[in-house]
């Protein structure tokens, strides 16, 4: 893994963000890796405030808030869905339409940790509505950018899994073979928001994996 220093996108007195590589938690969890928060500590050498989420094997951007008034300021933009989300996916069949909007109804089951979609309402679902549109295409895959109109557990994920798109090396929702380093193909690739004090719009964007799969799209 790159230093800390070389993860670091954006940094003020209110707030950093950092460009997650695939396979750290953003949390701390029940192994004994270091997670994205405790890296985010160190480097600053003060405690920090998580805001948002970013799966294991997803890579992106992730941002923290050094103060509470920050934290409560973007907690009330994730409230408002004023924050703006949007991701890239590698998948191997491209949606039909090539463009389009998803709405589904997740239901999270959190022994298995993994969420399914249906078309219709279920006892304890939850909306889950995102927009997607191909980018580019190669000889075997299909690059999307996806922007979340809603944040729920594994949405993305699930999403594309459920109209037979899934992410490229995400078994758990039907891709045919996972990643031997169990990453999958999906990244937060911008986070816009508003900066907590001076209300000016801050739009963040972190570079994808410098990896062969994501280098053929040229990005």
């Amino acid at each position: 893994m790159n230093s800390i220093g070389e993860l670091v996108l954006y940094k003020n007195n209110q707030l950093i963000a950092l460009n997650k590589p695939c396979g750290v938690a953003v949390q701390p969890d029940r192994s004994t890796d270091k997670s994205l928060f405790d890296l985010a500590e160190i480097y600053t050498s003060s405690k920090l405030h998580l805001i948002h989420r970013v799966d294991r094997p997803v890579s992106g951007v992730v941002l923290f808030a050094k103060n509470k008034k920050a934290v409560a300021a973007i907690n009330e933009q994730v409230r408002q869905r004023k924050i703006q989300k949007t991701y890239l996916a590698i998948v191997a069949q491209e949606p039909e339409p090539a463009a389009g909007k998803l709405v589904h109804h997740l239901v999270k089951n959190g022994r298995t940790n993994h969420s399914r979609a249906f078309a219709e309402p279920q006892p304890r679902s939850k909306e889950a509505v995102m927009e997607y549109r191909t980018l580019a295409s190669s000889e075997r895959y299909h690059l999307l950018e996806v922007d979340l109109l809603t944040g729920r557990h594994h949405q993305i994920r699930a999403q594309l899994g459920a109209i037979g798109s899934p992410v490229r090396g995400d078994d758990k929702y039907g891709f045919r073979r996972g990643n031997r380093d169990r990453s999958i193909q999906l990244h937060a690739w911008k986070l816009r928001f508003q900066h907590p004090v001076s209300m000016e719009w801050v739009e963040l964007v972190a570079p994808p994996p410098d990896e062969p799969i994501w280098r053929a799209f040229n990005l």
